[in-house]
């Protein structure tokens, strides 16, 4: 594939450089209008006949008010020209036809002539006699007597239910009153008819248009409805071909565009955002070793009408997936043009399967190349399906004689049988007797051979042969062994008796030393308590001696006369108090032998007991110059027993005051890790040889060297301190060097778990730091 056409599709699934394709496609603008107008049409419609008919009525409504309105003007003009007309001197006689013009327009108009009391003095035309006064034809509301001109044309409803336009003016002089009454349906008459004729004229527009809506409506109904259908249809064959893994395509040659189906673009990963795929954009996915669109168009150009190609494309992932295309050209009925129609149909599984087939195939061959035995496979019309080397040289045949698919009798033509000095019976027959047997036969030339024949499965037939001469020599070689195995089996037998006498002899000895071992550990009880007995003994006396000598030292009594008598008493109280020290650890090391120590872990804070525990030695420390200090963090509790606590750390305080140089340093650290606590006492003093760690620790140890020479102790601190650690659940462990120093390490249990350190016994946090490399002056060991 061209670089430039590889360089314009991204990896991403949803988009590419030159075209990004969605899962469905766009609707076009017109398909957007038309979906619009199927609703707009039907709502201009009838907003266009709303209008229609209240334009109408509105029409013929300000006729008929212009109509009224005209009658009105013209009735009052007339009352008023009437009443001039009559004049005052006429009220008892006035001839009101003469006044009445003779027209269509002015069709039941009454003109009448009035008094000031209401009362009728003429009427034409003429009134009924039962009516001679202006309440009686007006009706008893009646405004004119009241308003007189001055309500000008006014519209009533007479008694008898008729609705007429009436006016009234005053004759001269006040001497009565000329009333005009117009009926108002002859003025309407021609309005009505002009009205018939426009309310039939729009009912017919009304309807035509109704109808042209309705049809638009069952139009645009039944389009929803193929487009519906069209869906339908659609989105089964999408369904179809995805579930299928192909694709649709139609290929428009003449305009160099392409239409794929989603399922096309599912396989691919691909979304669409266009109609059509230029030709170049489908193109630069093909890759470059199977071909590409160009020499398909080519094909088609040629009159090629049909196509079935195996292909790869690149998929949005990067990966290429295999197609094959069939498709056939189409000619379209409207323009001429040719399509290639056809599908793609996803066939990446069967050409792994078909690489894996024949890697299988070629795996199969090399091992049946390289197995020992001879090994041939025919098939079921006894054609040759495969053989290895070994076959064909016993029976000499070359690998042209051997080629796969010729018959058992061609094959076997050609070669060489073997020459069978002897044959032995069958040695061994599969479940089926006659589909399978295996014997074995002795050549001309001195080799056996194992045939191992069986039917297969399908019917076909397999024949292996196995050479077993190095068999048949080491089975003779058997029985010659075989008979001196016998010979050596009667000088075993003579032997077991012997081993049984000394099993038992063993037993003995294993009995006596059960017993050994019991008077040993009683022995060893026995002088625990002797040593527990004994210290209690001797405290009493050294008690005494101590206290007497403080006595004679301190001069309580009085003076004792020589002042090397007072040296004397401090020499025997302090010799008093390093013996009492001794003794008090042989008890308390004979207390943990024994079993007899019981703690009592509570929570202890830290600070306190590292603060209690220095304070002892803080003179001693002082006398040395040495820096003792302690780390230890605010509110951190230890789980331990108090007492046994002071104990350990004065333990190791003191060893590392003890054994640190003068100028040195003593630090006390207490640090939470996990589910334990740690305490660190760390000295830059002496430090101990590597080879005499290891012996730290044990009653009645002490290391070598300069250390017993010139420091005083019974080796048993740090064995008290290591037993009290281990009844706590904790452990001691120490890392020293010498001339750089010691770090003593104590894990006791912790009262909760540490949430930064959850990790418990055993974290990093756990381990004991390197000694410190920066000084040559050491930490002090730890021994007693």
């Amino acid at each position: 594939m061209p670089e430039a056409g590889s360089a314009s599709f991204s990896a991403r699934a949803d988009s590419t450089v030159a075209v990004s394709w969605p899962g469905r496609t766009r609707e076009t603008r017109f398909g957007q209008a038309e979906r619009w107008l199927r609703y707009a049409v039907p709502g201009a419609l009838a907003v266009f006949l709303a209008c229609l008919v209240g334009l109408a009525a509105l029409h013929i409504r300000g006729q008929r008010a212009e109509i009224l309105a005209v009658a009105q003007t013209e009735i009052e003009g007339f009352a008023r020209l009437a009443a001039r007309a009559v004049g005052p001197a006429a009220i008892g006689g006035a001839d009101l036809r003469a006044l009445m013009p003779e027209s269509g327009r002015h069709s039941g108009r009454r003109l009448l002539l009035v008094r000031p009391d209401t009362r009728i003095v003429a009427a034409h035309p003429p009134l009924p006699a039962e009516l001679n006064t202006l309440s009686q034809v007006l009706g008893e509301s009646e405004p004119l007597s009241g308003l007189g001109e001055r309500a000008g044309a006014i519209t009533l409803d007479l008694p008898g239910g008729q609705s007429v336009l009436a006016a009234m003016h005053s004759l001269p002089g006040g001497v009565g009153q000329v009333a005009v009454l117009q009926p108002i349906e002859p003025l309407l008459r021609g309005w009505s008819a002009r009205t018939r004729d426009q309310i039939v004229l729009i009912a017919a527009a009304v309807i035509v248009i109704v109808g042209v809506g309705l049809a638009y409506g069952l139009q645009t109904r039944q389009a929803a409805r193929a487009d519906r259908a069209r869906e339908t249809i659609r989105g089964r064959l999408e369904t179809a071909l995805g579930r299928g893994a192909c694709g649709l395509w139609d290929w428009d040659v003449a305009r160099g565009r392409i239409y794929w189906s989603d399922s096309m673009y599912g396989l691919l990963g691909y979304r669409r955002q266009h109609e059509y795929l230029s030709f170049g954009d489908v193109n630069g996915l093909v890759h470059p070793d199977d071909g590409d669109l160009y020499s398909l168009a080519r094909g088609v150009a040629a009159n090629q009408t049909h196509i079935d190609h195996a292909f790869r494309m690149r998929g949005a992932d990067g990966a290429y997936v295999w197609f094959r295309a069939r498709a056939e050209v189409v000619v379209n009925a409207v323009d001429g043009s040719q399509h290639l129609v056809g599908i793609a149909t996803d066939i990446t599984e069967q050409r792994a399967l078909e690489e894996t087939n024949a890697a299988a195939d070629m795996r199969l061959r090399d091992a049946v190349e390289a197995i020992s035995e001879a090994f041939v496979l025919w098939d079921t019309g006894n054609r040759l399906v495969l053989c290895n080397s070994k076959f064909r040289h016993l029976h000499a045949l070359s690998p042209e004689d051997a080629r796969a698919g010729q018959s058992y009798a061609a094959v076997m033509g050609r070669g060489v049988l073997p020459q069978i000095r002897r044959e032995s019976p069958d040695v061994g027959l599969a479940p089926g007797g006659a589909t399978a047997r295996t014997f074995e036969a002795e050549l001309a030339d001195g080799r056996w051979l194992q045939i191992s024949e069986r039917r297969t499965k399908d019917g076909g037939y397999v024949s292996v042969g196995t050479d077993i001469t190095s068999l048949k020599r080491h089975q003779e070689r058997l029985l010659a062994s075989e008979r001196e195995l016998i010979e050596t089996v009667k000088d075993l037998k003579r032997s077991r008796r012997t081993l049984e006498l000394q099993t038992q002899q063993l037993a003995d000895l294993a009995e006596r030393y059960l017993d050994q071992k019991a008077v040993a550990e009683a022995a060893n009880q026995a002088k625990a308590e002797f040593l527990a007995n004994m210290s209690h003994e001797l405290r009493t006396p050294l008690n005494a001696i101590i206290g007497f000598a403080d006595v004679m030292e301190n001069a309580v009594l009085g003076p004792l006369g020589t002042p090397r008598y007072t040296e004397y008493c401090r020499d025997i109280r302090e010799s008093g108090s390093h013996l009492l020290s001794m003794i008090d650890d042989i008890l308390d090391m004979a207390r943990l032998e024994a079993r007899r120590v019981r703690l009592s872990p509570r929570a202890v804070p830290a600070e306190a007991a590292v603060a209690s525990a220095i304070a002892p030695f803080a003179a001693a420390a002082d006398e040395k110059a040495i820096t003792v200090s302690a780390d230890v963090p605010a509110g951190l509790d230890l789980l331990a027993d108090p007492s046994a606590l002071q104990q350990i750390l004065a333990n190791l305080v003191q060893n590392a005051v003890k054994f640190t140089p003068p100028g040195g340093q003593v630090a006390v650290r207490v640090r939470r890790a996990g589910a334990s606590t740690h305490l660190y006492v760390v000295d830059n003093g002496i430090g101990i040889r590597r080879a005499d760690i290891a012996r730290l620790g044990r009653p009645f140890t002490q290391v070598e060297a300069q250390m017993t020479r010139s420091h005083k102790g019974s080796g048993l601190g740090l064995a008290i301190t290591r037993s009290m650690v281990e009844l706590h659940g904790g452990s001691l462990r120490i890392r020293s060097e010498e001339t750089v120093g010691t770090i003593v390490l104590v894990r006791l249990p912790a009262t909760q778990p540490d949430p930064l350190n959850p990790f418990g016994p055993g974290s990093p946090t756990e381990r004991v730091p390197a000694a410190p490399r920066t000084s040559r002056r050491g930490v002090a060991p730890v021994a007693a």
